[in-house]
């Protein structure tokens, strides 16, 4: 495993498992597994419905709750409930997690980024962090905070590299971490030439290669399957390095294309949706 030291002095690995889009089901297999196998950094959230999952998979796995860094994040909906912290530790079975986000800038996000900063102050949160705060917000939220997010969590891939957000985020010194890694699964990205050929060349599949690239642009990816075996493949990225000049030709692919495009509409509704959360 390889690591990145945040602003605070806190190590994160550099790869770790996304538990978006996964039933309760497969995210506790998937959590127990991934972590049998090496892997040291798990992501949920409120949204996905799935954090007592998440918590079962890892004790499951055997792994002692110190070596896991644990990301979640605070839905919208939850950032004026004054124990919306509480309450998510308690479906993850924890006492603390290693990242707290908040998850949209929908609703009141200022109110539950002060709930982060309090969950740090308080030990209930080692680092903070915000998802999907991109452009205006996190010009607002850089006006306001009290304590300056260590991560933002955001799409990221060689079509979109976040160029213009990545300048705020070496101001101050913010990690990335990228979802969406593979361009939400487009065959085009993952069959793009230049990675067939640097597959070739390493012994590793074009998906490999696209996660190789992430950790060598400074992000943390958090690529999420049901699929064991593809778990598997997705951690086997720590034995090559791509060059220098590899890495211009994957920039040059960048498009400034996204593919989630969110509406000022969804805010609302993400503000006033509330996730039916697992039952004990």
């Amino acid at each position: 495993m390889e690591y990145v030291t945040l602003a605070n002095g806190i190590t994160c690995p550099v790869i770790g498992l996304g538990t978006f889009m996964l039933s309760p089901a497969d995210a506790q297999n998937s959590t127990r597994e991934a972590l049998k196998m090496g892997y040291r950094l798990i992501d949920t959230a409120n949204a996905y419905v799935n954090e007592r999952a998440v918590g079962r998979g890892m004790r499951e796995s055997g792994v002692p709750r110190k070596e896991i860094f644990l990301s979640t994040k605070l839905w919208p909906s939850e950032y004026e409930n004054p124990h919306a912290v509480d309450e998510t530790l308690e479906r993850l079975g924890v006492d603390y997690v290693d990242l707290l986000y908040i998850h949209q800038p929908a609703g009141n996000w200022l109110a539950g980024y002060r709930q982060l900063e309090k969950a740090l102050r308080e030990g209930k949160a080692k680092t903070i962090g915000i998802s999907n705060f991109e452009g205006k917000y996190i010009e607002e939220l850089e006006r306001k905070w009290e304590i300056a997010p260590q991560f933002i969590q955001v799409e990221a891939h060689p079509y979109f590299t976040q160029k213009d957000l990545r300048v705020t985020l070496d101001k101050y010194g913010i990690r990335l971490m990228s979802w969406y890694p593979l361009g939400h699964g487009d065959r085009t990205l993952i069959e793009e030439p230049i990675f067939a050929e640097l597959g070739k060349k390493y012994g590793k599949s074009p998906v490999q290669v696209i996660l190789r690239w992430h950790l060598q642009m400074g992000f943390v990816v958090i690529p999420g399957s049901k699929n064991v075996a593809h778990i598997k493949d997705n951690f086997d990225i720590m034995d090559f390095t791509l060059t220098a000049d590899e890495m211009a030709r994957i920039a040059a692919l960048d498009k400034g294309e996204r593919y989630y495009h969110r509406t000022d509409e969804q805010l609302v509704q993400f503000a006033a949706w509330k996730p039916e959360f697992e039952k004990a």
